[in-house]
């Protein structure tokens, strides 16, 4: 094990201002915001460990006098003290080194309306999202321009605060997070005016998204790296966007099949007829045969919304209701008599219950 004294280039007899004098010249050199090498690193660490010791006076004492004898063994053979015992296994004064300024950015919710239009073949969306941005005064570094962080006074740049508690064992050794500089190892004395040394500001920008076909209210879309800025420039969480489809007067959907109702006069529903209907996606004729009943439903294949995942799409189903007239002329009503004369229609009687129109057209829409 290297001798502290020699770490620090400095003689045994050197007083407390000349070893911490020999630390502070050390550590400038060797800190790995000035030298990030590995070899730097390591005797930065070492540099460290040595000035937490000599310039501790009881543990410069105990250092001076060596290594003492364990149980029944040589001084630095067999089993040392209960402190050796505890520095083999809980790191003995070693310090985890300051933590980075530098954390990942939450993750962000924002809930997107689309139209049931829309969600046929997919859209692109731009969407406003007030978020956390990079801060473009200092890009991350939380200083003013033309400034740095400094080293910590306190904890010399560890991040870490050791302390020696006596106990019935030994000597422990304690660490805890520098108070100073909440264990970054380093201050900002001169912080970014814009964002307050934190390296992010809140702002409104617009991000261009896909939504693909097929989704459906409740779906969450994800876009990795699209969230919050971390401080201090950190990694940016990502951004979930929450589908909500609206309303819509005519159709709706019924998994990746899109639903809706044909009012056909009764004498269409007679003689039969051929319309042409504007759906969502264009234009579709449809034949209504003769003696088409309220509740049959038509289906147009592949007319539907796009399958979310795989390739196809579902169907347009279409509910038929026969409409009544209500108000006809003296000429309609004679006409429609003379119709019921040359019929031998069964007078009206009970029957077995029948469903409503709609819980039949709900049914054979469902396929119940």
């Amino acid at each position: 094990m290297a001798d502290h004294y020699e770490v620090l280039g400095v003689d045994r007899s050197a007083t407390t201002d000349e070893i911490k004098k020999a630390y502070r010249r050390l550590a400038r050199e060797l800190h790995p915001d000035v030298n990030p090498g590995a070899d730097a690193s390591e005797q930065f660490k070492l540099v460290t460990h040595a000035y937490d010791v000599l310039s501790d006076s009881q543990q410069r004492q105990q250092y001076d006098l060596g290594p003492q004898t364990g149980f029944g063994g040589q001084g630095g053979q067999g089993f040392g003290g209960f402190g050796d015992i505890f520095e083999s296994f809980f790191g003995g004064g070693q310090t985890r080194g300051p933590r980075s300024r530098r954390e990942r950015g939450q993750d962000a919710l924002v809930r997107v309306e689309v139209d049931l239009e829309e969600i046929i073949f997919g859209t692109t969306r731009d969407i406003e999202v007030d978020t956390a941005v990079l801060c473009e005064t200092c890009d991350g570094s939380c200083c003013a321009p033309g400034t740095t962080p400094v080293t910590c006074d306190i904890c010399h740049g560890s991040g870490q605060i050791q302390r020696t508690v006596r106990s019935l064992l030994g000597n422990v050794m304690t660490s805890s997070p520098c108070g100073t500089c909440r264990g970054y190892g380093t201050v900002i004395p001169n912080p970014c005016p814009t964002c307050q040394g934190q390296g992010r500001v809140r702002a409104r920008r617009s991000i261009p998204v896909d939504i693909p076909a097929g989704v459906d209210t409740g779906l969450r879309l994800q876009m990795p790296n699209q969230g919050e800025v971390g401080p201090a420039g950190g990694t940016a969480g990502d951004l979930y966007l929450e589908i909500k489809v609206r309303h819509h007067d005519v159709f709706s959907r019924n998994g990746d099949d899109i639903l809706a109702t044909l009012e056909v006069q009764m004498t269409d529903a007679i003689l039969g007829t051929r319309a042409t209907l504007k759906t969502l996606d264009g234009e579709v004729a449809v034949d209504i045969r003769p003696g088409t009943q309220s509740a049959e439903v038509i289906t147009i294949k592949d007319r539907g919304v796009t399958h979310l995942r795989g390739s196809g799409r579902g169907d347009l189903k279409i509910g038929v209701q026969v409409t009544t007239p209500v108000k006809l002329s003296h000429k309609e009503q004679d006409l429609i008599k003379q119709f019921a004369s040359t019929r031998k229609a069964a007078a009206p009687t009970l029957t077995h219950f029948q469903q409503g129109l709609f819980q039949k057209l709900r049914d054979r829409f469902l396929n119940i």
